[in-house]
């Protein structure tokens, strides 16, 4: 894959993703910061509101204890000390009228005209009072006691908002590292989660570029969703190369079978066009035609039936079938070879077994295994059929006792076109076996084999019940 394409994908999916990793963690670290400033804020505002609270139940109670005048003694005393630096302090008798005023140098920007508040004796009442520059508010909290007198005590909230502005300062030193430390996050993170996709495109585009089928995706031992990808992926790639390759070996096993059908069709054709025979020698090289190009017609057929089972998409029209009812077609379709051989076919009478499958192509499977066990069985031998249901599964089993398979072709018998050495000698497409496991396996079976050279052979296919 040349780098303009890869740096597109870098650019657009990866950035994608690093800003949605980026994104998702600012607004947690700004969900996070705002809680935490409010809570301050809450916090610091209590505060406040407590040390005011405080303050007035105190003077209260001097009041209650003292009365009028030891209250306003204990204020001034605590005036001179400095007790009031952070409070405002106001005492209001019966006729409105201030008795008591204590308000910090600083505080001088409030307006304290207006109204005084009425609170009920015993209980509080909290007014507010901005500053004429707007940069703090005055909270007061008013309190009635016997005679009607008013208390108020009172706290700037300038001291609060500095902290909060300071906190706010802080907050946004602390934010921007975070959005920079979650670009820098995300950009790896991104990058670690995508490098299965940008080996994956590598490796893709390299087999699309070189037309070579051996190169792999690097794998991880991670189990996550790319992971198994990269795995199917390589299993894809694992089974395409494999096609590929028996495509190539059938296409050449077909173009050196097919040479010699061809041959004898244009030799019969030719001594039939070039010499005086008599009609019946014309007739002979006409059959002899037919025949090899009924041969051809076998070998496309198989073919093209192979290659839909092994793509899944051969078409089979299910039914119900008992197995006894498919060894009996068998058996009267092979009875005249079998006794021609002097060749003992043995088919098991009654089959307690229903198979739910294609009629036409499970016959076509026996018949295939049959006809090979008759072909390489001699005379006197036995070919047998045998069935039964075992696990829910229906299980046919092709019993002779002619020649066996070398160990050597035992694992090849399957693939398209193999003949063995002992196969030569006999006519034959190599398609046979394929065509079996194919079919079987289209219909979710599967088929063994078990032999040995000079003991014969047991294939077995196993296909699921039916229901």
């Amino acid at each position: 894959m040349s780098s303009g394409p890869r740096e597109r994908f870098q650019g657009t999916l990866g950035l994608r993703l690093a800003a949605w990793y980026a994104g998702l963690f600012i607004v947690g670290a700004l969900a996070l910061f705002a809680l935490s400033y409010a809570l301050l804020a809450r916090s610091l505002e209590q505060r406040d509101h407590e040390a005011v609270r405080l303050t007035l139940a105190q003077y209260a109670s001097t009041y209650e204890t003292s009365g009028a005048v030891g209250l306003l003694r204990t204020l001034g005393a605590q005036e001179q000390l400095g007790a009031h630096v952070d409070f405002f302090v106001r005492v209001i008798d019966r006729q409105k009228r201030v008795v008591f005023l204590s308000l910090p140098g600083r505080w001088t920007d409030f307006d304290l005209t207006g109204s005084v508040p009425s609170p009920l004796p015993g209980t509080f009442s909290w007014s507010r009072r901005e500053s004429q520059s707007g940069a703090e508010a005055l909270e007061i909290a008013s309190m009635a006691v016997g005679d009607g007198t008013i208390l108020q005590v009172g706290r700037s909230t300038r001291a609060r908002r500095e902290v909060l502005g300071r906190f706010r300062e802080l907050l946004g030193a602390v934010l921007l590292a975070t959005i920079l430390l979650a670009l820098a996050v995300g950009i790896i993170l991104t990058q670690r989660a995508l490098r299965p996709v940008r080996d994956l495109a590598r490796t893709v585009g390299d087999t699309i570029r070189t037309a070579r089928l051996d190169a792999r995706v690097p794998e991880r031992e991670g189990g996550d969703a790319l992971d198994e990808l990269v795995r199917l992926v390589n299993a894809m790639l694992d089974r395409i190369e494999r096609l590929v390759k028996a495509m190539h070996g059938s296409l050449d096993a077909v173009a050196h079978d097919l040479r010699t059908p061809l041959m004898r069709l244009r030799v019969a054709a030719e001594s039939a066009l070039t010499s005086e025979a008599a009609a019946s020698d014309c007739r002979e090289a006409l059959s002899d035609t037919l025949e090899e190009a009924e041969r051809l017609r076998g070998m496309l057929d198989s073919l093209m039936d192979l290659s839909e089972a092994e793509a899944g998409v051969m078409a089979l029209r299910r039914e119900r079938i008992p197995v006894t009812v498919l060894f009996e077609e068998t058996r009267e379709l092979f009875a005249d070879l079998a006794e021609d051989k002097g060749i003992t076919l043995r088919v098991q009478e009654e089959v307690p077994a229903v198979v739910d499958g294609d009629r036409n192509r499970l016959r076509q499977v026996l018949a295939n295994l049959v006809d090979n066990a008759i072909k390489y069985t001699t005379s006197g031998g036995e070919v047998a059929l045998e069935g039964r249901e075992e696990d829910h599964s229906a299980v046919l089993e092709v019993i002779d006792t002619g020649a066996g398979i070398d160990p050597g072709d035992l694992p090849r018998i399957w693939d398209r076109l193999f003949r063995g050495d002992r196969s030569r000698s006999e006519r034959g497409l190599g398609l046979g076996l394929s065509l079996v496991r194919a079919i079987v396996e289209a219909h979710g079976g599967q088929v063994a084999v078990e032999s040995a050279p000079g003991h014969g052979s047991r294939f077995t296919v196993r296909l699921p019940a039916a229901s």
